[in-house]
């Protein structure tokens, strides 16, 4: 059987099964995510709306195949295939940017049953600057802030910003042979810098930044008022040039800015705590006990950042929450006949 129609019968079949409940029984709306990653971030966006009328199951693709990514959700449950009680929910990546410029981008934008991050991705929301001290503490249990995150990433995003609208424009042209989203998390790269004193990395970056937009500006002297056209559209869907950082690809800014950082800052945060712990101690014994038990408290830093959810009151995410409200609004009401 064709997997586009196998999913059609899906559908109807999950329709069907709410059919046959009472009507006191509680509505099954199930969710269909890209990976085993975006389950935990879906489960924290859907479940503050389950109640006593309707709940989610959030669900990979396919049980039959191990078929994952974005594709496989949009291919397999847009248009006929969703419905009242059965979604999609999927990062963003471009496609929100690109504003219905390609068949993806409008598959994402104009169903009623596709949600989206509006942020690049869920490691975008798990980097949400204002949060990361309270991943430092997870990992370390030291509380001391010793670096300025949110200072930090919004200095990040000013140097980033004007090569972002560069990229948006190339992806919305056709031109992203000639400058591709590898080329621009190539330029991005922030490199090592110090902990203490950040400032020289990022006036290399702006560096950087400054000569390959000079490179563009040569290459598509026409693409001027393209350009500034670009940027007040992407301004106007939420972009600041404070907040790029949030729109980059995700596992960029996950792997190559934001996990350095922490390294470094956790770092520095574990020592600290080491140090107190061996000049504080009374005696050898009570130094190797209590090193131990702070040791055996650590955590992992990809996992911490993994699991973070301080992203709860940004205002991307607080427009996820808008779009499932008014989604729901619908559904509740939508006949089960």
């Amino acid at each position: 059987m064709p997997s586009r129609l196998k999913d059609h019968l899906n559908s109807r079949y999950f329709e069907a099964a709410n059919q046959l409940k009472s009507k006191k029984a509680r509505r099954r709306i199930v969710a269909y995510v890209e990976s085993y990653d975006d389950i935990y971030f879906w489960r924290t966006v859907l479940s503050r709306f389950e109640d006593d009328k309707c709940y989610f199951e959030i669900m990979l693709p396919s049980h039959q195949k191990l078929e994952r990514g974005k594709k496989s959700v949009l291919m397999n449950f847009v248009g006929d295939n969703v419905g009242p009680d059965m979604i999609a929910c999927v990062d963003a990546d471009y496609d929100y940017m690109l504003q219905r410029a390609t068949p993806q981008s409008r598959r994402v934008l104009d169903s009623s049953y596709v949600f989206h991050t509006y942020v690049y991705s869920i490691e975008n929301m798990q980097c949400y600057a204002q949060s990361l001290h309270e991943v430092c503490v997870s990992v370390t249990l030291n509380d001391h802030r010793i670096f300025d995150f949110d200072d930090y990433m919004t200095q990040y995003s000013e140097a980033i910003f004007p090569l972002f609208v560069w990229s948006v424009w190339a992806y919305r042209t056709g031109n992203y042979n000639r400058f591709s989203m590898t080329d621009f998390a190539r330029v991005i790269d922030p490199g090592g810098f110090n902990v203490l004193d950040p400032q020289p990395s990022l006036d290399h970056l702006r560096s950087k930044v400054g000569r390959k937009v000079k490179q563009l500006q040569s290459e598509f002297p026409q693409a001027k008022e393209e350009y500034l056209n670009t940027k007040a559209s992407v301004k106007s869907l939420g972009v600041t040039p404070q907040t790029t950082y949030l729109y980059i690809q995700g596992h960029h800014l996950f792997d190559n800015v934001v996990v350095p950082i922490l390294n470094k800052v956790c770092n520095r945060l574990r020592m600290e705590r080491q140090e107190e712990i061996y000049h504080t101690a009374v005696h050898h014994e009570q130094r190797r006990n209590e090193m131990s038990c702070y040791e055996h408290s650590l955590q992992d830093i990809r996992q911490m950042l993994k699991k973070n959810t301080g992203y709860k009151q940004s205002p991307q995410y607080l427009l996820i929450q808008h779009d499932v409200e008014e989604y729901l609004k619908t559904a509740r009401t939508t006949p089960e006949t």
